[in-house]
């Protein structure tokens, strides 16, 4: 009986040997891990130059709101000096 399951063990152990993937099996799954990694390094790069945009963008309109602003205050002060001047003649 010792035999028997011996040589029962030994044979489901060579069975589950045999039934590993292939060596195309194995390149095609490091191919589809290789590529995933590209896929992702891709986007990776893309979200950081669509955040580097967006940091550009803001601080564009930032600066445009200051100025218009300095613009603003420029003529609210020219427009009151005109006022005063035109009093005194």
């Amino acid at each position: 009986m010792k035999k028997l399951f011996t040589l029962v063990a030994v044979a489901s152990m060579f069975t589950f040997v045999a039934c590993g993937p292939s060596a195309e099996e194995k390149a095609a799954a490091e191919k589809k891990i290789a590529d995933s990694t590209a896929a992702y390094n891709d986007q990776l790069a893309a979200a950081e130059a669509a955040k580097a945009q967006a940091i550009a963008d803001s601080t564009a309109a930032f600066t445009a709101a200051e100025a218009a602003k300095a613009q603003a205050t420029a003529d609210s002060i020219a427009a009151a000096a005109t006022k005063k001047g035109g009093k005194k003649k």
